[in-house]
């Protein structure tokens, strides 16, 4: 536990010294001016840019003070209202937060001279706008001849061999007579064979009973 304190602690002060470190101290209508009535402050408020972390130094004489006020008592140069009134001289006001913050002299008719001043603080520097990528048209491809091909004749085939009728061989099964058709009769010349071999049988069979008697 004191471990991880100590290592938030640690955290802490380092991103602290690096804030200080990236802090800004800009002095009030400087280098030229100061917070008085001779100095055009808007004009050199709106030339700067107020970053959160940065500071404002009013560096001052002892007639003139520092008063934050609101928006409406900016515009009418009032401080009967102060948000926070500084003397003294030497002011150093840090800017922790984003936004509009107004700052007038109280002095009787010192705002009205223009002793006042906007400051608009911005959260974080804003990275200069990225250039849109221009991506290049895209370029036609024609495509290369291969090798050893004659562009100016197309080639010649040699004709099909489609003159000559091919003899496909049919595929189709002989069909087998249904069942109880009838068959075909035996042709004429199986039919006088049958009846020469049923002749022949009948003259052997008379022989042979002739020669038992």
């Amino acid at each position: 536990m004191a471990m991880l304190r100590s290592t938030l602690m640690s955290l802490a002060i380092s991103t602290m010294l690096i804030n200080l470190a990236m802090a800004t101290n800009y002095t009030v209508g400087g280098p030229n001016g100061g917070w008085d009535t001779g100095t055009n402050l808007q004009t050199w408020a709106s030339s700067q840019s107020f970053l959160v972390g940065d500071n404002l130094i009013f560096q001052y004489t002892s007639n003139h003070d520092v008063v934050e006020v609101s928006k409406s008592d900016y515009d009418s140069c009032q401080s009967s209202n102060p948000i926070q009134s500084y003397s003294g001289g030497t002011t150093t006001i840090p800017l922790s937060s984003q936004g509009k913050r107004y700052f007038i002299c109280g002095t009787a008719g010192h705002c009205s001279q223009g002793m006042k001043v906007q400051i608009d603080t911005l959260a974080t520097s804003s990275p200069p706008p990225a250039s849109p990528s221009v991506h290049p048209p895209a370029s036609s491809v024609t495509p290369t001849p291969a090798p050893g091909s004659h562009s100016s004749s197309p080639t010649k085939l040699p004709p099909s061999p489609s003159a000559a009728p091919s003899i496909i061989p049919s595929t189709e099964s002989p069909q087998t007579p249904p069942i109880g058709s009838a068959a075909k009769p035996p042709s004429s010349s199986a039919h006088q064979g049958s009846f020469l071999v049923n002749i022949t049988m009948g003259l052997i069979f008379v022989m042979t009973m002739l020669q038992a008697y």
